[in-house]
């Protein structure tokens, strides 16, 4: 390809195809973290490669490895992300689960915080005064 056609008469800039946003747009290694008050959930789509070929693992029990192992990264699909885990984690509840290309990881929470719900009528009226105070 010439220098001449990668550059048009009106525009400065080269074609797209070398704009460093498509590598951006085509990041293979994008894992989507979310959490509910009982687990912390990692997605990531891995399209075409063997649930055998999947590693998920442990380390110091701080830091949770998904990665593919070799055969996979010959064909052209490698896949590797640490990610450093969030404090009071259940690290031997761990469960992962890939289906239709798709890994997810759960990390269940060691303690899952719950609201407490105090009803009034329960509370002395001293502490109803100290309330009224603060």
């Amino acid at each position: 390809m010439e220098i001449t056609q990668l550059y048009s008469r009106h525009n400065i800039f080269p074609s797209t195809h070398f704009s460093p946003y498509n590598l951006i747009l085509q990041n293979q290694n994008y894992v989507h973290w979310t959490q509910t008050p009982e687990s912390h959930i990692y997605s990531a789509a891995i399209p075409g490669v063997q649930k055998e070929n999947l590693r998920v693992e442990v380390e110091d029990s701080i830091y949770l490895i998904i990665r593919t192992e070799a055969a996979a990264a010959e064909s052209g699909r490698s896949f590797n992300r640490k990610f450093r885990l969030p404090r009071r984690v259940d690290v031997g509840g761990i469960s992962a689960e890939y289906v239709a290309g798709v890994l997810t990881v759960t990390v269940p929470r060691s303690i899952v915080r719950r609201g407490l719900l105090i009803d009034p009528a329960d509370v002395s009226e001293s502490l109803q005064l100290l309330a009224r105070a603060a």
